[in-house]
């Protein structure tokens, strides 16, 4: 079983315009709105390409409800945690000449609350998959994510940690299965400048070194490395294609490697190009990559 944990899910309302005028009456030309978060969109592209997967987090009010319920349009399951205070979050995205982001607060998450989602995560099975993704709120610990990787650790799980910085390389001791840091963020770790596939190796190596069986650098379009734990490094230019919104294109890589993972039984190379495909498929389109969109990439990589 794949499981997903995002702290603070959204409701995402995006909106296009030609041009924003502030402190004015602005009229869009197109909205939509979505669930939001890295781990959301883990969950929702696993979907689109075949794999059940749990969505866990923590939800609140009538936005928390309907983020459940669009999650299950997209046949995705989830198990989140009722808060009692507060409501999830709306994200406002504004497309214009600029693009601005506003984004919302989230519910108040109590100690009981944590302490819920942990007795969730206890029952996750040696052999599963948990991705644990993007920022922790202000209302969590801030070293959640190490609380809940050597609460796993040794279990069997292959935990999966796409996050910046010290999230991320505070969780190295407990050997997550797989990393995802883009060159910029691999980068700042290390106070280096990263543009090329070849000048990310030696740091995805410092970072096995640390802890990580397995390091996935997304490098938008240069394309991507993967620094496995058996030896392999694997690199490769990104599919062609148009970039239409690249926003849930490293989650969406996430996805495509697990399931390449899953369906080869373990091989690295077709996990990595799925990944590959996958990411490159969610940024070609105004929405999340589905199965055919990959395929279809997966026959144009070199």
């Amino acid at each position: 079983m794949i499981y997903t944990v995002t702290f603070n899910p959204s409701i995402d309302y995006i909106v296009r315009l030609d041009n924003m005028q502030v402190g004015e009456i602005n009229r869009v030309t197109y909205e939509d709105m979505l669930p939001g978060g890295k781990g959301i969109n883990v969950s929702i592209v696993l979907s689109n390409l075949g794999h059940e997967s749990t969505a866990l987090g923590f939800v609140a009010g009538f936005t928390g409800k309907e983020i459940e319920r669009m999650m299950g349009n997209y046949g995705a399951k989830t198990d989140f945690i009722q808060v009692k205070e507060g409501r999830s979050r709306i994200n406002m995205k504004i497309k214009a000449k600029e693009e601005t982001e506003i984004n919302g607060i989230g519910p108040k998450i109590t100690d009981e609350d944590i302490e819920a989602l942990y007795q969730k995560l206890d029952t996750i099975q040696k052999g599963d998959t948990l991705v644990i993704a993007g920022s922790v709120p202000s209302m969590l610990p801030s070293d959640i994510y190490e609380r809940i990787t050597s609460r796993l650790d040794g279990r069997g799980i292959n935990v999966i940690v796409d996050a910046e910085r010290n999230l991320l390389v505070n969780v190295l001791p407990f050997h997550p299965f797989l990393i995802k840091p883009n060159n910029h963020e691999l980068g700042a770790i290390f106070n280096v400048e990263l543009n090329d596939r070849d000048s990310v190796v030696p740091y995805a190596k410092r970072l096995q070194e640390k802890g990580a069986r397995n390091v996935l650098i997304s490098m938008a379009g240069e394309g991507a490395v993967l620094v496995a734990e058996n030896g392999d490094i694997l690199k490769s230019e990104a599919p062609k294609g148009s970039v239409v919104n690249s926003v849930g294109a490293g989650d969406s890589m996430v996805a495509g490697f697990i399931t390449g993972f899953e369906e080869s039984k373990g091989d690295y190379e077709t996990a990595f190009k799925m990944g590959l495909c996958t990411g490159s498929a969610s940024a070609f389109s105004s929405k999340l990559a589905t199965r055919p969109e990959v395929e279809a990439l997966l026959k144009t990589l070199k």
